[in-house]
């Protein structure tokens, strides 16, 4: 793995120590999580911050950092993961806007929610893949979006035992779909992992790892950030709600898009498979889920549509950036100096 700068080197290198308490990098990593914090001038998108983040919250999902099992729950690394986590929530609840909060009532949560996701007429990256992508950058959308969903749905699973009542219920009925109703062949992840394999690209998850920038990692760690602290339990409710509001007409043009240059059923299964899902799970979600728990917890209101606007800022952030980079007819990915970027660490 590639390391971005100080912060992310050197929790690269106490993951990769054979040592079972390196105590000089385990003293300097305070410090430098302060002075990157410090030094950064965009947080949301620094290349540094964002992947050493990723790298620690990789220590939960356990599919990244081969030997971190006995790292997962270290102080230090601990300290340095609230530490990050602290000023990446504050820098977003600095820039992303919530609308007026509703009664806390069931409809009227829902009805904010669909009203804050309502599609608009404006350039999207769904609708330039339906008409415009070339097949490099259908590619390029799929190792983008593999960060995420090659874990379908693990980060929203945090949040389950966190809610009680119709919340929690409405939750394990989304995620059961999600996770194939019990078919493994059937797991959206899995599925995502064969669309990948279809156009030649690797499966297999963090591959393209070094590729992705950080608006993409930031879009993870959002939702991993927002699931693992039950004091956010409001924050990951309500980026579901938002996440599939959003996603059944952008999966059906997603599918055309890989359609128009030829791709059968193997590419766009996992599209077509959203575009029908999504389209419940988004009832389930803005009213038997996101709507429920502001009735029943009526002080996670302020929370559920904060992570609704998280969700769309953030990926939308993400998905400016891939447009914005196909228009000017360059790749999404990251452009690497192999003789000025740090070498890599082998885990």
């Amino acid at each position: 793995m590639q390391p971005r700068g100080s912060l992310s080197r050197a929790v690269l290198n106490l993951l990769a120590s054979d040592a079972p308490n390196p105590e000089p990098l385990l003293g300097e990593l305070s410090e430098l999580t302060s002075i990157a914090l410090a030094a950064s001038s965009d947080l949301v998108r620094d290349e540094d911050i964002q992947l050493c983040l990723f790298v620690l919250y990789s220590l939960h999902y356990g599919d990244v950092i081969e030997r971190g099992d006995e790292w997962e729950w270290h102080p230090a690394l601990v300290g340095a993961r609230l530490e990050i986590e602290s000023a990446f929530e504050a820098a977003l609840r600095a820039q992303v806007a919530c609308p007026p909060a509703p009664a806390s009532v069931q409809e009227d949560v829902a009805a904010a929610l669909f009203a804050m996701t309502a599609p608009d007429s404006g350039p999207s990256l769904s609708r330039y893949i339906a008409k415009q992508a070339t097949d490099e950058q259908l590619r390029e959308f799929l190792i983008q979006r593999s960060v995420y969903t090659l874990k379908e749905a693990d980060p929203h699973s945090w949040a389950i035992p966190r809610l009680t009542g119709r919340a929690k219920a409405a939750l394990v009925e989304i995620q059961a779909d999600e996770y194939g109703q019990g078919r493994a062949n059937n797991v959206h992840a899995a599925v995502y992992a064969a669309t990948m394999r279809s156009v030649g690209l690797d499966d297999s998850y963090g591959a393209y790892l070094n590729d992705v920038p950080a608006i993409t990692l930031a879009s993870l760690n959002l939702m991993t950030m927002f699931g693992l602290n039950r004091r956010l339990r409001g924050a990951i409710v309500g980026h579901l709600a938002a996440f599939e509001m959003t996603s059944s007409i952008p999966s059906r043009l997603n599918s055309n898009g890989f359609r128009r240059l030829g791709y059968g059923e193997a590419t766009t299964r996992y599209f077509d498979i959203h575009v029908e899902a999504d389209a419940i799970h988004e009832q389930i979600a803005g009213r038997d889920l996101a709507g429920a728990l502001a009735e029943d917890e009526p002080e996670l209101l302020g929370d559920i549509l904060f992570g609704a606007a998280a969700c769309l800022a953030v990926d939308g952030w993400a998905g400016q950036h891939i447009l914005e980079a196909w228009q000017d007819g360059r790749s999404s990915l990251r452009v690497r100096d192999a003789e000025s970027e740090p070498a890599e660490v082998l885990l």
